[in-house]
């Protein structure tokens, strides 16, 4: 255990697609037992709870239309408000636009949380879409595998339900460049944004594996905060 389970600590993980923040995010919740908010299953949870946000997120969902943010932001407001205010928060992949972060700077105070630290996983473009590209998912029992750095034992079926792997349209390198770009042109400006308002940002190498860049991230934030290992 570090520091870090002192709690309260509210903490941006930003990285590309591919980079591990799902991965890392829940292993710091698991961790330190903090929450970690994922605006998709934000999204989901209140319109399966029947919420008034989440009736209006449904709303648009159901158009075909993205939800605007300044109801995202509310419905992350509506989810701090229900955290102990002790209780560690990681927000994985949020906020994606300057826009977001704006919004987000703002709506912290009110729910009486600051931004102890924002946490960027940095990787090649090579080496994320051979990552991405290399995924493949069992249609069955939902394993995923990776023919790179985990390979099913028989070539294209699941080891546990002898399944045929599926490669999803959106891992595909062409469209795992696509993705890249959007990331480029959406999210890298949070960068030059948080660090414009003296706030710095972590940088971990994610090229590593799991342990090793499980490893940096603590010791990033660790070394930040002012805490012992």
């Amino acid at each position: 255990m570090t520091g870090l389970d002192r709690g309260g600590l509210t903490v941006i993980l930003i990285g590309p697609p591919g980079a591990g923040k799902g991965t890392q995010g829940a292993l710091l919740a698991t961790a330190f037992g903090w929450e970690r908010l994922v605006t998709g299953d934000l999204l989901r949870s209140a319109i399966r709870e029947g919420t008034e946000l989440g009736k209006r997120a449904r709303a648009y969902m159901d158009a075909g239309d993205l939800v605007p943010d300044e109801l995202m932001i509310a419905l992350v407001q509506e989810r701090l408000r229900g955290f102990p205010f002790d209780r560690g928060v990681v927000f994985d992949g949020f906020p994606r636009t300057v826009a977001q972060a704006d919004a987000l700077s703002v709506a912290l105070p009110s729910v009486e949380r600051s931004l102890d630290a924002v946490l960027l996983l940095e990787a090649a473009d090579a080496v994320l879409v051979k990552r991405i590209g290399g995924r493949r998912s069992c249609p069955q029992c939902g394993r995923v595998y990776n023919v790179y750095s985990d390979p099913p034992i028989s070539d294209g079926s699941c080891d546990e339900c002898a399944a045929r792997l599926d490669h999803r349209k959106d891992d595909h390198p062409d469209t795992v460049r696509h993705r890249l770009k959007v990331y480029a042109d959406l999210t890298e400006p949070l960068m030059a944004h948080y660090e414009d308002r003296a706030f710095p940002v972590l940088r971990v190498n994610g090229e590593g594996s799991l342990e090793q860049v499980r490893t940096a991230v603590v010791g990033a934030l660790t070394s930040h905060l002012g805490v012992e290992v």
